[in-house]
Formats: C-alpha cells, structure tokens, sequence
C-alpha cells in the first residue's frame, strides 16, 4: 500500500512565488515544495527584465508605480491590490538581499554605489531592479540554495500534481483542502500527500499557443487543478503576448527583454523604417498589447516573417554589459547585436487571469492558497506592466505566510484513500497525446491569438469539443503519464480563455476583437468570472 506523506504545507510550484514562500514559513512549518521538473525549470529562472519596486518613501513615487500600472490595466485593476503591491516593493527587495540575491549596482552622483533601476514599457519612470539582463536567473538560484539548506524544506523535483484533494461539499466555501495526489515522473508512482494547506504556484498557461516564451513547465497545472476543485477562474481571455521574441528558424523561441526597448532599441521594418509612432506616441515604450499589436499588424500588411529591433546605434560596450546574456545567445546565432538589428516576433509570454484570490491569496476553497502567475490578484487587469510579476510573487507570498502563520497548525492527520489504477492499464498509443497537444497549440494560435473574432473563437470551441472528448475517454482508460496530465490541463485552459473570449464584447487591453473593436464605455468595466459547473454560489459571502 503507498504510504501516505503528512506535512504542514504543500506547496505546488518552485519558482519565485513557491520558494520565497516556503522560505517564509519554514522556521514554523514543516513544508514540502513539488518542481515538476528540475527546480530552476520554471518561468522565474528565466525572467530576464527585473523586479520594479519604489525604493524611496516618497508618496509621489509610489503613486507614478500605481498611476502607470492602472493604466496599464486599462480599467480592471482592482487599486487597492495595485497600492498594496506596490507599498510591498521594498520589503520585496530587501528579502531578496536577506536570501543573498545580488543586484546591479552604479555610481550616482556623489560617487556612491547604488542600485541601477531600468526603465521598461508602460512605466514613466526607472524602477526596474534588476541583475543584468537575467534577473530570474539570480532570484531563483539564490532562494533555491537557501531552501536546499534548510532542514523544514523537501524539495521534490519530478513530480507532477495530478489532483487536489479536499472534503466533499459542493460549494467551495464549506471545503476544506486535504492535499494532493501527485505523480513522480521518474518512477511513474502516484504518492498521496495531506497537507493543513496546500499552495498552487504552478506559473501561467502560455503553452497553449504554438509559439511562447515561456518554459516546457508553463501548461496551465495549477489553473486547472483549482477549476477541477470548484474554484473560480478569472479574466482568462487576456493572455500576453510578449513584442520581441527572438525569430530565427534554427533558435528556440528566446525573450528578448522590455529593457532592450527601455534603453532605447528601435522596432523597425526591413527596409529600417520605423512603424511604432504611427500607433502610439509613446512609441516603443508603449504597454504590451500595443506593441504586439502593431507588430502583428505590421507583418500582415508587409507580408513579413519578423520586424527588427535595434540597439547596435548605442556603444559596443553599453550593449554587452547591460544585455549580456542577449548578447551572447545572439551571437551563438550569428546575430551581433551590437552591430545589426534582432529579429523578432510576438510570442504568447503571461496569463493575466488565473485563480481568484483574495489580498491573502486564499481562494474559493479554505486553506488552498494561489500566488504567482497562476493567481487573478486583480494586480495585472487586462495587461500586465513589464516587471510587475516578479513583484507579485513576492508580494502575494509574503501575504499567504502571515495568513498560515496565523492559523494554528493542526497535525492530526487525515486518512485520504490511496490513488486507484485498478482500472486502467498502460497506453500503447502515446501518439495520440503528441497529436492532440499539436492540433491544440495550432489552432489556438490560429484562431485565439493576437486578433480574434467570434468566428475564429467558434472553430477553436468546436475543434476543443473533439479533443476535449478524446482525452477524457484515454484518461479513463489508461495510466497517467505526465503528458497526458498536462494535455488534459491545457484543454481545460483553453477552454476558459475561449469562454471568456467569446463572453466580453469589447476590445480591452490584451483582448482585441475584429467584431468589437472598441472599449464599451457604456458601463463600469468588469471583470469575467467563470463559475465551474458543480459550484453554488454562498449568498451570504461577498
């Protein structure tokens, strides 16, 4: 019979969000901490802007933070969210310092070492604190060395969240989170493990779309995970899409930062003309949505493979030392960047919706907490500003300690039945998992990206309905395997960014439609909230 694991806290995710809140609780809670793959695997490691945080104490300061990211937004930020975040920026910082993070530092004035702050699209002012250009890189080796050392922290990478585990009443607001059952993709083995709370840090979505930035990881776990246990799901029709991502037909898809941009690089045809003054007069320095849109539109109208982006007019040495690891990938391409433009494209890059949380990060169900990308905080609205992410993760996880630290922790443990594979048997037709997840990625590219349409979103419903179908019939008749967990998982999240695709009338941030093209201005905008089908709502809980 497996044997039952029992621990305080799970917490499902090894990036930013799910380490620096296990390194807050460990002094007090014995945690365990699930990488699907190796820790350094996620959307954190590869981060490359930095962390925008106001560092001084000034109120004008933290209400620029606060006046570019509601902007941003573009009207569904929820600004008391916004303000706490941003009121957090230092505290953020100054734990990343306590757990040995390293920053770039400069010289100012007086001659004094300082901390260098970036400036990217979307803010009007430098607040990016970064580590050259591979922040993430930084961040999470540091909080991983720190958790490896401490002796109330097991790290578990290779395992793979299958299901959570709660009471059985229907309405998510009268469960209660049990644990997990949670597959290791080394031994193909499903363990149980019971936890008092349990924390999905599980990272965005993006590999539903056939080109991303985003890492193998990024498939939408923990968004279905929670949808699968009753909770609700948030504003899932705006996914971004990042304006430069490396194009070349012999290169993974590689991030090129928003501070290429920051500090001056040009987006322009092939011809060296530039387009972004015709769509905003911010420019390049423009929000996202604008950006990729412009270069969307720009590649069909000139029936282009890429645009360029340009920063090789600034010094050779300007270049190397502020985008050191663009550089070098560039240059293992042949591309010198500090002599020739970058080719780039779009390429889907943050979930802006995700599990709705409250400003502790609990959801629906009581003692399961979201933090990170994989949560709706009401941070982001309907488009993410640049380095506003890692500042989440941080912020949300520092939340969710105090809100489990104040609990009593209850170590009585609960039985939880083991994991049933009498019924099935094993797959001798994997090809169908490999097929399904490139017939998704295609068309929801195709038909769910950049610009949409209703009839473009009702060919991917109707192409999902089959898919949907098949899938289901093979996870019930054969053993898991971890991709078939995240092929059910994506379907599930496709699912909800087309229902709420189709659901809002309007064109808002980053959802652009052919047949709404404007904002409806007629009533306060709202978010779009998607209830799971078993779910009855508790009138007497806002």
């Amino acid at each position: 019979m497996p044997q039952q694991n029992n621990y305080d806290v799970l917490i499902i995710g090894s990036g930013g969000a799910g380490l620096s809140l296990a390194l807050k609780l460990a002094d007090q809670r014995k945690v365990v901490v699930l990488s699907k793959f190796e820790l350094t695997e996620g959307s954190t490691f590869y981060a490359q802007g930095g962390i925008s945080a106001v560092l001084d104490s000034q109120e004008s300061s933290i209400d620029s933070h606060i006046k570019d990211t509601l902007i941003s937004g573009a009207g569904l930020c929820d600004p008391e969210i916004v303000r706490l975040s941003v009121e957090y920026g230092k505290k953020s910082i100054d734990f990343l310092h306590q757990q040995g993070m390293e920053f770039t530092e400069c010289q100012n004035k007086a001659g004094e070492s300082e901390l260098h702050l970036n400036q990217e699209g979307g803010h009007s002012e430098r607040r990016i604190v970064h580590h050259a250009d591979a922040t993430g890189k930084e961040l999470s080796l540091s909080l991983i060395e720190q958790a490896k050392q401490h002796p109330n922290i097991t790290l578990l990478e290779h395992h793979n969240a299958v299901d959570l585990i709660t009471t059985q009443q229907q309405d998510p607001q009268e469960k209660r989170i049990l644990g997990a059952y949670v597959l290791n993709t080394k031994t193909k083995q499903v363990k149980t493990i019971a936890a008092n709370n349990v924390a999905i840090a599980t990272g965005g979505a993006n590999k539903v779309y056939l080109y991303t930035t985003n890492p193998q990881i990024s498939t939408g776990d923990g968004i279905a995970l929670a949808w699968r246990a009753g909770c609700r799901i948030a504003n899932m029709e705006f996914m971004q899409f990042h304006p430069t991502c490396l194009y070349h037909p012999d290169g993974h898809s590689f991030l090129i930062s928003e501070a290429v941009r920051g500090e001056g690089g040009r987006l322009m045809l092939p011809d060296g003309s530039a387009f972004m003054h015709e769509y905003d007069p911010r420019a390049e320095l423009a929000p996202r949505d604008i950006v990729a849109r412009a270069i969307d539109h720009q590649i069909k109208k000139h029936g282009l493979d890429c645009v360029f982006l340009d920063i090789s007019y600034k010094p050779a040495d300007f270049i190397k030392s502020h985008f050191p690891s663009i550089y070098k990938r560039c240059l293992q391409l042949n591309i010198d960047i500090t002599k020739e433009p970058i080719p780039v494209v779009p390429a889907a890059h943050y979930t802006c919706g995700g599990v709705m949380t409250d400003s502790y990060a609990n959801t629906d169900i009581k003692g399961l907490y979201a933090l990170g990308e994989v949560a709706h905080t009401g941070l982001h609205g309907a488009n993410r500003m640049a380095s506003n992410s890692l500042l989440e993760c941080l912020v949300f996880a520092d939340r969710a300690s105090e809100d489990i630290l104040r609990q009593e922790p209850n170590r009585t443990a609960v039985e939880i039945p083991d994991w049933d594979e009498s019924q099935v048997i094993d797959s001798e037709e994997e090809v169908m998992i490999a097929h399904n997840w490139d017939e998704l990625r295609r068309f929801m590219w195709d038909y769910v990206g950049i610009v949409r349409s209703n009839q473009r979103l009702k060919r991917a419903e109707h192409r999902l309905d089959l898919l949907k179908n098949e899938v289901a019939d093979y996870y019930q008749h054969y053993r898991i395997s971890s991709d078939l967990l995240e092929l059910r998982n994506l379907l599930i999240v496709a699912d909800l960014i087309i229902q709420s695709a189709l659901t809002r009338k309007e064109s808002r941030g980053l959802h652009y439609t052919q047949d709404h093209p404007t904002l409806d201005n007629s009533q306060p905008p709202q978010n779009t909230i998607l209830t799971p089908p078993k779910y009855i709502p508790n009138t007497d809980h806002a």
